[in-house]
């Protein structure tokens, strides 16, 4: 990559592309349109499977402040109890890390984490589920920014070692229906003549990185912050768009 092409880029994107090619890395950074937020839709830009989609999610390890990061598949999440199995040997927790800390240990912004090139000294790991695949995509520095490579390769450049530490894929799919089946009781409270309409809330309270919708509720963090000042016709709309989002995940 030129001089010119690489200041055209993102500072991160920037730092990363330049990283790259000190190391004979042959993939220089790519920049997706604006419209891709989620590894879905970072895929379907592709044209790859979700998996091959490299995700970066960064935990802070709470004995001491450091930041531990794992590079999972788009389509895994990771089982916070084999982490903490893995990098709390004193027993103590870890906890998912605020946009400040991210910026601060590893000079990238939350959505835009790359797996290299870091401001500080960061705890990294490679989940095993990258591979499955010949090849898969990283990011690059910005929420947009993404370079391809081989999982082997992924090791090669972090010097990260690869374990499991992903939730498997059965007890996912299980979490996933329980989910669904829970909402579909709820939804028999909804009268199409009541103000009362019930809240979509299952007490499962975690945000998907892949869809941007709570993996209970299944609803964007927008949604649930506007529910409760919503009139009882917009929450019948915002629970058919529940529905759709539901049967979309069954097909």
């Amino acid at each position: 990559m030129c001089g010119s092409e690489l200041v055209a880029l993102p500072e991160g994107v920037q730092k990363v592309a330049a990283w790259l090619e000190a190391r004979g890395h042959p993939h220089a950074p790519v920049m997706l349109d604006d419209a891709a937020r989620t590894a879905q839709q970072a895929a379907d830009a592709l044209g790859v499977e979700l998996g091959q989609i490299a995700k970066s999610i960064v935990f802070r390890r709470k004995s001491d402040d450091v930041a531990v990061l794992v590079v999972t598949s788009g389509d895994r999440r990771v089982d916070e109890r084999k982490l903490e199995a893995l990098v709390c040997p004193d027993g103590k927790r870890i906890g998912r890390a605020d946009a400040a800390f991210v910026k601060s240990k590893t000079g990238f912004s939350i959505g835009g984490v790359a797996p290299l090139a870091h401001a500080g000294d960061v705890l990294t790991l490679i989940d095993r589920s990258l591979m499955r695949f010949d090849e898969v995509w990283a990011a690059a520095g910005h929420p947009h920014a993404v370079f391809k490579l081989k999982p082997q390769a992924l090791e090669v450049l972090t010097g990260a070692p690869a374990v499991n530490v992903a939730v498997d894929i059965n007890e996912n799919t299980v979490a996933q229906q329980t989910a669904m089946d829970l909402i579909a009781i709820r939804a028999r409270e909804i009268s199409p003549d009541s103000d009362f309409v019930p809240s979509p809330c299952i007490s499962v309270c975690r945000i998907s990185a892949d869809s941007g919708c709570c993996e209970g509720c299944f609803r964007t963090l927008d949604e649930i912050s506007a529910w409760s000042r919503l009139p009882a016709d917009e929450k019948r709309v915002l629970w058919q768009t529940i529905h759709q989002r539901i049967a979309a995940l069954q097909h």
